[in-house]
């Protein structure tokens, strides 16, 4: 068995046996360790958030005084804890859905999106980063003043782009690739700090 299908098979049975719905808690688990951004009391709107690992994590961190919301175009079966809305980022409902399930601004917007593989390289890198235009453009209406998000990107020829975009809303932007990432895959993430509204 090669390392990285170990590793794989390492967090989905920790997933499995911490009841995790997915082995991609962890690589938020992992990036909430490094860079603390859910913290208690806090709002967080999680798009994208089929199956829920996430969710369960946002609800876990930020405890009964914080609050989650999540949307996904699938039904999403429920987290305690959390509210769930089945919409598009793109429709303009959805940003007044989370706001009104948030009960205001949120102070993070977690962000998963993956397109369909279609396993040519260079259309799903560009789809992909599309889903992630689309996420930060839901990002500036929903996030307050201060806020952070993470959002999932693809390496590729459009990625720095993307990132000089998010550095007109965010004071910094940082990669990171968690361990539960497989570290052959391109996937990684983007931290986004200190929110500044337009």
């Amino acid at each position: 068995m090669r390392l990285a299908d170990a590793k794989r098979d390492h967090y989905r049975k920790l997933a499995r046996d911490q009841g995790f719905r997915s082995r991609a808690a962890y690589k938020l688990k992992q990036i909430n360790d490094s860079y603390h951004i859910l913290k208690k009391g806090h709002r967080v709107a999680d798009i994208g958030c089929a199956p829920g690992g996430w969710l369960q994590v946002a609800v876990s961190e930020v405890g009964s005084s914080g609050k989650v919301a999540g949307m996904d175009l699938k039904a999403v079966e429920s987290v305690a804890g959390a509210a769930i809305l089945q919409g598009s980022i793109d429709d303009p409902a959805a940003v007044n859905g989370l706001i009104e399930a948030l009960g205001g601004r949120a102070d993070v917007i977690l962000s998963d999106l993956a397109p369909n593989i279609s396993g040519m390289w260079e259309v799903d890198h560009a789809r992909q980063i599309d889903l992630t235009r689309s996420a930060l453009a839901l990002a500036r209406q929903v996030l307050g003043g201060g806020g952070s998000a993470v959002f999932k990107v693809f390496e590729g020829e459009f990625l720095n782009e993307l990132k000089d975009e998010m550095r007109k809303s965010f004071a910094k932007v940082l990669v990171s690739k968690p361990q539960a990432s497989r570290q052959e895959s391109s996937e990684m993430y983007l931290v986004c700090l200190n929110f500044r509204p337009a």
